[in-house]
């Protein structure tokens, strides 16, 4: 940390920070390849500069921060009760209600916008460790730098829409689940997550700088370590390509942020395909109002002609309780949508006797599945 009791990079791993640059040297070398340049950060101050008690930059005047008489120090600021659940030696939460609490946050942030950093990753302030009022007090300090940031929180362990709903306005994106693995299980429990943060029309609901995203959290293809083995042994992703394609089609579909978590210095080609497919990408920028569509509606033909008399189900099918049956997504022109034709601008059918003998089955919008 440097003398204000600000994280600061560590010049044996960032070299090029040493005499002042910070991570300027590294935001710039970004930059210059048309990247943008982000951080992961920990809420509040850290444990390191409590216990230094470190004074606090005032940007007005370049001096340690005074008030009332008396210079304000670290002690005076950090919440030694709210400390960061995952990391509770590490950091802990500031006293946003003291001017000496906020003075801190804006020589912080003040400290990263000049560095270059585009992307602030806050973490330990949602989710379980919820402080409204220092996401607050950092939004507000964003929006007065002069170049944009971008402000992320996390994490997502306990997020509800209820949760989001009065802190979304001040964020660019929300973590809304606990970290996702490369494993099946951790991808499952998504779907539920992505639908009810949809119903709750919180997909692109007022933000930060214009809207807002609930993050489902990183893809986590390719070239990977276990968890907290940041420095291997490496591996390939646990996850069948079926799984990777799957889990990148609902990503791109509750139009969560696409924060790739592999390795891209060693990025195959199946993997880069997947994750700039163009189709997919489209639908993850462009498309709009999307929500589970977790009935149909069928009928069936009660006789060989086509235009005889139909029996409509008497209720909806639940596509997602009902023996593993999966509604595909193609074209009219495609030869696997052979036999199928477009009878309305909501509603396909399959004409009769195309294959096996079967009748004319069409399905067709109908009502959401219930969003609580």
């Amino acid at each position: 940390m440097d003398q204000w009791g600000r994280p600061y990079p560590d010049p044996q791993r960032f070299p090029s920070g040493r005499g002042g640059g910070g991570f300027r040297p590294i935001a710039d070398k970004v930059h210059a390849m048309g990247l943008k340049f982000g951080i992961h950060l920990m809420n509040g101050i850290s444990t390191q500069a409590v216990n230094a008690n470190t004074p606090i930059l005032d940007v007005r005047t370049g001096k340690a921060y005074v008030e009332n008489g008396r210079q304000w120090r670290a002690r005076d600021i950090g919440l030694t009760h709210r400390t960061c659940a995952w990391m509770p030696k590490g950091f802990m939460s500031v006293n946003t209600d003291l001017g000496a609490g906020r003075a801190f946050l804006r020589s912080l942030y003040r400290q990263y916008a000049d560095w270059g950093v585009d992307f602030v990753k806050l973490d330990c302030i949602f989710g379980a460790d919820y402080s409204p009022k220092e996401i607050v007090t950092v939004s507000e300090i964003l929006k007065e730098l002069e170049r944009p940031v971008v402000l992320s929180i996390s994490p997502g362990t306990a997020v509800t829409p209820a949760l989001a709903e009065n802190i979304t306005q001040h964020v660019d994106m929300y973590r809304v689940t606990g970290d996702d693995w490369d494993s099946w299980k951790d991808v499952r429990p998504h779907f539920d997550v992505a639908r009810s943060f949809a119903a709750a029309n919180k997909i692109g609901a007022p933000g930060l700088r214009g809207r807002s995203w609930p993050d489902l959290d990183m893809l986590p293809f390719g070239w990977l370590t276990d968890a907290g083995a940041n420095q291997g042994p490496h591996r390939t992703t646990s996850l069948t390509f079926d799984e990777q394609t799957t889990q990148m089609g609902l990503w791109s579909m509750a139009k969560s942020p696409l924060m790739y978590g592999g390795d891209l210095r060693h990025l195959d080609d199946r993997t880069f395909n997947l994750i700039t497919h163009p189709t997919l990408l489209k639908i993850n920028h462009h498309s709009r109002n999307n929500m589970e569509f977790g009935y149909i509606h069928s009928e069936r033909a009660s006789k060989p002609d086509e235009q005889s008399g139909r029996s409509k189900s008497g209720y909806p099918v639940d596509v997602t309780n009902n023996g593993g049956m999966v509604l595909g997504l193609s074209t009219c022109s495609d030869k696997s949508a052979v036999g199928w034709h477009r009878s309305s601008e909501d509603r396909i059918c399959r004409s009769h006797g195309i294959q096996n003998g079967n009748a004319s089955f069409c399905i067709s919008k109908a009502k959401l599945l219930p969003t609580s």
